[in-house]
């Protein structure tokens, strides 16, 4: 395994990290724990989930997946030999059953209490916002269109006070951002820096594969500039990238089978793309899966990638993604087929 630093911090974690949204809908608990188990046997130590998962979220269904970490590390005794990831939901509709008032005081020390109770922890080494409260351009929206009904006043001060009480109190070790622009980036990173006892932003889990390298248009000279680490997510594309629904192909139990709502990864063009990326893994002897992973791993302005899998093959080809070197030739023909067609899947 290769690790990283965590910006401004001295926690190094695996260049891959073991997402969970799945678990509690598509995944059991002991299939929880079996890849638990393999991921921290081939050296992973960082995990992220959140208050939200599994994924789609549903009432009945709420927080499963922090409950299943958290028999884990009971059964395992191995909460010390992990940096652990969770986050709070963010204002909107679709997650109503949880809370409706974003980011206020209550609503964050209602939240890591939560999470720290199903964790069976008394820690969470990084704490996320998972989406702003603002209305913005997330969840596959390409650009930003001000919204006049958005009352959203800045809370940003207050947000990181309550996140600093948190940190004093010894509940969380550092905060990250999710979903996020570039405004809202460097907003958080200059409140920190202006009054220099509010914590900083140290990580900013995004949107990043071979299908939406969005994060590249000012997120990524921020991320470097800033120390403001990428935690990539939706490596995969939900599975697009793997090349499992090239032809029309609808395999039984897989996610956009399942849950076809999710078309963020699988329109027209986005599929033209992976085709090409097919035929480029095929022509050097790669897999798809690895070769696209392997991208996002590659990056200057990345702090580790997220993974999720649903069977115990995907996760052990995913893992092993970390030991394939990209040549420069392979770069460079990724790089026309990303010029073709850019960003098909913002």
């Amino acid at each position: 395994m290769i690790y990283n630093t965590l910006p401004h911090t001295s926690l190094e974690v695996s260049k891959i990290c073991l997402g969970t949204m799945t678990w509690g809908r598509q995944n059991t608990e002991a299939e929880g724990h079996e890849q638990m188990d393999y991921a921290v046997e081939k050296g992973i130590n960082f995990f992220d989930t959140a208050e939200l998962y599994p994924i789609p979220a549903h009432p009945d269904r709420y927080a499963h997946t922090e409950k299943i970490i958290g028999s884990w590390f009971k059964r395992s005794g191995k909460r010390d030999d992990i940096v652990l990831a969770s986050k709070i939901a963010g204002k909107a509709e679709f997650t109503k059953f949880i809370r409706t008032t974003g980011f206020k005081k209550e609503s964050l020390i209602e939240a890591v209490n939560g999470s720290l109770e199903r964790l069976q922890t008394d820690h969470i080494d990084l704490y996320q916002l998972h989406w702003p409260e603002r209305s913005t351009n997330y969840f596959g929206q390409r650009g930003y269109t001000h919204d006049l009904s958005d009352f959203w006043q800045d809370n940003i001060h207050q947000v990181l006070e309550t996140l600093r009480e948190l940190i004093k109190e010894g509940k969380i070790g550092h905060v990250g951002l999710s979903n996020e622009t570039p405004w809202g980036a460097m907003r958080f990173l200059e409140e920190s820096k202006v009054h220099e006892t509010l914590p900083r932003m140290i990580t900013i889990q995004n949107p990043y594969s071979l299908l939406n390298r969005l994060f590249e248009v000012g997120l990524s000279e921020i991320s470097i500039r800033e120390k403001l680490g990428l935690l990539a997510y939706s490596p995969l594309g939900f599975g697009v990238l793997s090349g499992k629904y090239l032809g029309g192909a609808k395999p039984a139990n897989a996610r956009l089978t399942l849950f076809p709502a999710y078309g963020r990864y699988s329109n027209e063009n986005a599929l033209n793309a992976t085709q090409k990326y097919q035929e480029l893994a095929d022509k050097h002897g790669v897999s798809l899966t690895q070769m696209a992973l392997a991208f996002v791993t590659s990056r200057p302005f990345l702090t580790s990638t997220i993974i999720g899998a649903t069977s115990m093959e995907q996760l052990k080809e995913n893992i092993g993604s970390v030991d394939l070197n990209l040549s420069e030739e392979l770069l460079k023909e990724i790089e026309a087929i990303h010029q073709a067609i850019p960003n098909p899947a913002p």
